[in-house]
């Protein structure tokens, strides 16, 4: 199977669980190193992320979610996003450019390819997928519950997905549906 037919299943799998919304935070990290089977941070690809940053913008344009591309730890996983979701999130903006060596090819790309780009530490996005293994954990809200995608590889990279409910309270007379 091909990059682009792997990227276009992964799409289908996330339309398929039905988990995004309008105007949702969707993180996306991706190590463009490991889907090329090399160790994270060492082989980044701008080819490799122009099929990635392409099926998001599909994804977005299927669901209404926002994007948000996370840079590599060398920016400590701050995220790449359009100004207007950073307004429209009340996140606030740092001053600082992706770059290959230090943002990482995916975010690189993200930063380049969006209209009005910006990068913010953290967010508490509503969904996200972790491609290659670059932790989006830190910025999935709670409670994060994981998505099984028939696409479990992207290239050479391990696959991961999650989306977050909401915290169930009120212990034994609770009532959750």
């Amino acid at each position: 199977m091909t990059l682009e037919q792997q990227l276009d299943q992964l799409v289908s799998d996330w339309l398929a669980v039905n988990y995004l919304h309008q105007d949702e935070l969707f993180v996306i990290g991706c190590s463009t190193s490991e889907v090329m089977g090399e160790k994270i941070g060492t082989a980044g690809s701008e080819e490799v992320a122009t099929h990635v940053f392409s099926a998001m913008q599909d994804l977005q344009s299927k669901t209404g979610i926002l994007l948000a591309f996370q840079c590599c730890e060398h920016l400590n996983r701050a995220l790449v996003l359009e100004r207007s979701t950073c307004e429209k999130y009340g996140y606030e903006a740092v001053r600082v450019i992706p770059a290959k060596t230090a943002g990482g090819s995916m975010a690189t790309y993200a930063f380049q390819q969006m209209e009005d780009p910006v990068v913010v530490e953290h967010i508490q996005a509503h969904a996200g997928v972790d491609i290659g293994e670059t932790m989006i954990g830190m910025h999935v809200k709670p409670v994060a519950v994981p998505v099984r995608l028939s696409q479990r590889k992207l290239g050479e990279a391990r696959v991961n997905a999650a989306y977050a409910r909401p915290k169930l309270i009120g212990g034994a007379r609770a009532i959750y549906q």
